[in-house]
Order: structure tokens, then sequence, then C-alpha cells
């Protein structure tokens, strides 16, 4: 990308330790530095364990780095605690592997799609049936599914609502880790479709996936993770067509 755009988020030398047994130390992230710029979609790829979800913890405040710095608009975001941090929240959204395990069965989903915006004043009680039916109809769902629950849902559309709430946010920055691995086969494309239209739309746009093809075909930049860094960066086409890389090369020839 040029230097020319603008630079949203930026990770700076992040590490990530944690302490094992017999006195051993895990690093999960080594030094990791890469920059996002707005509107752009960068695709991650790695095997499992190479510590893409561990990194992307740390854009979300889910977890802060052992050393090194997440800017947000040239803010250290690890430092922010209290109330500084929870406003913060609003600009940086991710979706997860399982929108269940985040849902409350209980709610309804329009409940859950509008309890954030609830929670920072943006919207009355009175409002939340037409803005849930507004987000809904952004992830193609009807807006009937309002007044669905979660166990109500296939794992495609629990996804797509998930997809919602995060939207619900109006967050200059979505994250996706692995968003389709705990979805049925059949399920994988509505997902995806989703996905395909928010990077054309121009939001920017972080997506750890498995699918090889669906990141060749939606990223500007694709990202190659291994041993907890960034080990191969490149447009997609020269990504997936000639990998410089041993690992990358070897990792390509088990999963395309």
């Amino acid at each position: 990308m040029s230097n020319q755009k603008e630079v949203i988020l930026e990770a700076k030398h992040v590490t990530k330790r944690f302490p094992a047994s017999g006195g051993r130390v895990l690093v999960a992230n080594n030094d990791v530095s890469l920059k996002f710029y707005k509107g752009e979609t960068l695709g991650v790829v790695g095997e499992s364990g190479c510590g893409k979800s561990t990194f992307m913890k740390f854009l979300v405040s889910l977890d802060t780095p052992s050393e090194g710095e997440i800017l947000y608009r040239g803010k250290d975001i690890t430092k922010l605690k209290g109330e500084e941090l929870r406003q913060n929240r609003q600009n940086i959204q991710m979706v997860f592997q399982d929108p269940t395990s985040s849902f409350n069965p209980k709610m309804k989903i329009r409940d859950i799609v509008c309890e954030p915006l609830l929670n920072f004043k943006r919207i009355k009680k009175s409002e939340k049936d037409a803005v849930c039916r507004r987000l809904l109809k952004m992830v193609e769902l009807p807006g009937d599914f309002a007044d669905r629950y979660p166990h109500n849902m296939s794992g495609g559309q629990r996804q797509r609502v998930a997809i919602a709430r995060a939207l619900a946010m109006n967050p200059e920055v979505m994250l996706f880790d692995e968003p389709t691995s705990a979805l049925d086969p059949e399920m994988v494309g509505e997902v995806l479709t989703i996905i395909k239209e928010l990077a054309q739309s121009g939001m920017t746009m972080l997506i750890v996936t498995h699918e090889m093809g669906f990141a060749k075909e939606v990223s500007n930049r694709c990202m190659f993770f291994s041993d907890g860094n960034i080990t191969e960066e490149n447009a997609p086409k020269e990504f997936f067509e000639t990998p410089q890389s041993p690992r990358l090369k070897e990792f390509l020839s088990k999963v395309l």
C-alpha cells in the first residue's frame, strides 16, 4: 500500500510471552509490526497455533502485549484504562469464530444487536425494533428475525447477527477471527458474501481465515503468520502464486 494512504491502526514491535511449567516461557507473538490503512482489507493466514488469534485480541483490547504498542490514530490503546478504554471499544469491533458463546440464549435478537447501542446511549429503547431491522437488512436477514432467539437460527444466520451487532457501533475497523471455521460447509458462503460486500464498501478490515480462495479474492494485502510473526506479506496474486519463503510455500502446498 502507498504511504500516502491514511494509517488508522498500527502495531509496533508487539511481543507476547506466557509463563509455562518448569520455568519456561512461551512466545505467542514475536516482534510483530504492521500498519492498517483506511479502506483496505488485510487477509491473514497461517497454521493453527501460530499466534494470529493472540494478536487479534490486542487490537480489541481483550489482552495486552508483553512489549510493544498498538496505536489507533496515533494513540497507544494498550495504555487505556477505565472509561477511556470503554469508549475506544466502539472504534474497533471483532467478530469471533463462534457467535453462540457471546450471545445470551435468553435474549431476543433485537436485544442482542441493540445492547451495545443502548450501553453507549446511542439509541432509545423505543428505537430498538426499527434499528435492529435496519441492521439485519444490512446482513441480508429478514426484519422479523428480531423476534427470534439464537437457538432458532442456523449457524450462518447467527454469525450474520454477530456481524450486524458489530456494525451497529459504526466502527472504523472490523476484525474477523476465522468467521467461518465453526460453520457447516453449506453455511460458509452466506457469511463470506456479507464480508465481501463490506470489503467492497470500503470498510477497513482484517480477516484471519482458512479460506484461501476468499483471502485471495477479497484482500488488498495478504500476510502469513508463522512462529508468532509475519514472515511474508504481498499482494494477493503474488502471495499465492509466487510465495518467497519456504514456510509459506509448504503451508500453501497443504491447503491449496
